[in-house]
């Protein structure tokens, strides 16, 4: 299984991005996927997850109704569209994958058996 994820780049602050995680390998389907950041000199920290199957989203409080999460089962992509970005979203963005991931440790690392490379986003101010 591989992630492969994209769309980073510079954006205002206000602006919006959408990131995609594309998994090859296998279909997202039974997953839990999720996106982790990693700010510079800062520790890895859970941004959001989706429940592929049942379509349950999950977001860390400040993310809470600026984010959205959604999937193509189609393209076997998980979007995760950032709205209102603040310079504090500036990080490296991971996706990763796992089957049965209970809700508990939904943002938890450990959780998740797959990840794929960070796509880096910048917000300026």
């Amino acid at each position: 299984v591989q992630l492969q994820a994209s769309g980073g780049g510079l954006v205002q602050a206000g602006g919006s991005l959408r990131l995609s995680c594309v998994a090859s390998g296998t279909t997202f389907a039974g997953y839990t996927v999720a996106w982790f950041r990693q700010a510079p000199g800062k520790e890895r920290d859970f941004v959001g997850a989706i429940k592929i199957n049942a379509g349950y989203t999950y977001f860390r409080e400040s993310v809470k109704g600026r984010f959205t999460l959604s999937r193509d089962n189609a393209k076997n992509t998980v979007y995760l569209q950032m709205n209102s970005v603040r310079p504090e979203d500036t990080a490296a963005y991971h996706c990763a994958a796992s089957r049965s991931v209970i809700q508990s440790n939904i943002p938890t690392e450990a959780a998740y058996a797959y990840w794929g490379q960070g796509t880096l986003v910048t917000v300026s101010s």
